[in-house]
């Protein structure tokens, strides 16, 4: 099923602008709000909290730190979190995992830095850690390089989907390995060189690991204007998408998933502004209805 979402600010001086914008979205049927994960900022509210709050007020759309500071958050306690999530929500979460990115700030939250090489090993390392405390079983010991735990009892729940916004060589090759969903970075899409250099790393990786690289789904932050009417242009000079009228975006994103294998596109507004009702209804109430009913009638 391709899953249609949009993203979030957590500043706290746009809590009741989150929380009304959020309410919306699962009574109009989306399928996932995304919230960005940078502990260091005073001005936003921790991810999870957030997650955690927005998950006990709705009732059908499912939350994405898009994605998880995990240098910040010890896989073992990661792991605890998100499987009480998943609990409490009957599973209205995925797990969004990076290796993290602003190294400055997050030693200066007291982490001790790691090179770029260790930063993907403990990310696949957390990764493989996080599944192996879920779903039930004996307890888990696990002698790792960056992680070791003893005799823990895994929950009872089922892990959640595990989504990466992997970017090197190496995090995507970990994605094929041990990750059920990949997000490109930089916004990049299913046209884009990005794509196109980095989608086969992963399925050669999985392939090596015995997997279907099919069960990895590619799911885009998708920024984007909707626009009164039609565009001359709806890519720009470097072919990045910049937007249309919602009969432009059904059409391309229709594309997507039928010749592109998408899995899900979560809306973003251009730059860092922030949603607005007309935007946010527009996508909600008429391109995602547009496009699943297109999306079916062709298969």
């Amino acid at each position: 099923m391709t899953v249609f979402g949009f993203g979030a600010h957590t500043g706290i001086d746009e809590i009741p602008e989150l929380l009304r914008m959020v309410d919306r979205a699962d009574q109009d049927g989306l399928d996932l709000v995304s919230l960005s994960d940078h502990p260091y900022f005073g001005a936003r509210v921790d991810a999870y909290a957030a997650i955690g709050f927005l998950l006990g007020r709705t009732r059908r759309i499912a939350a994405l730190a898009n994605v998880t500071n995990l240098p910040t958050r010890p896989a073992p306690m990661l792991a605890r979190t998100i499987t009480s999530l998943a609990a409490l929500s009957g599973g209205r979460v995925v797990l969004g995992m990076g290796a993290g990115g602003l190294w400055d700030r997050i030693a200066d939250m007291g982490v001790p830095r790691l090179s770029p090489g260790a930063a993907v090993d403990a990310f696949e390392e957390a990764i493989t850690l996080v599944k192996r405390l879920a779903g039930g079983g004996p307890p888990v010991t696990h002698e790792g390089r960056h992680y070791r735990v003893r005799e823990i009892e895994p929950a009872p729940v089922p892990a959640p989907p595990v989504w990466t916004g992997s970017v090197g060589p190496a995090s995507l090759a970990a994605t094929g390995r041990v990750a059920d969903g990949w997000i490109p970075g930089h916004a990049a899409d299913w046209l884009s060189e990005r794509y196109r250099t980095s989608r086969p790393v992963i399925d050669r990786a999985a392939e090596a690991a015995g997997r279907d690289p099919r069960d990895i789904r590619t799911v885009y932050n998708f920024p984007g204007r909707i626009t009164d009417r039609p565009l001359p242009a709806t890519r720009d000079r470097e072919n990045r998408w910049i937007g249309g009228s919602t009969a432009q975006w059904i059409e391309e994103l229709t594309t997507a998933v039928l010749d592109h294998d998408a899995a899900g596109f979560i809306l973003f507004p251009p730059g860092h502004a922030a949603h607005d009702d007309v935007t946010l209804g527009r996508w909600a109430r008429e391109i995602v209805p547009a496009v699943r009913e297109a999306v079916a009638g062709q298969r």
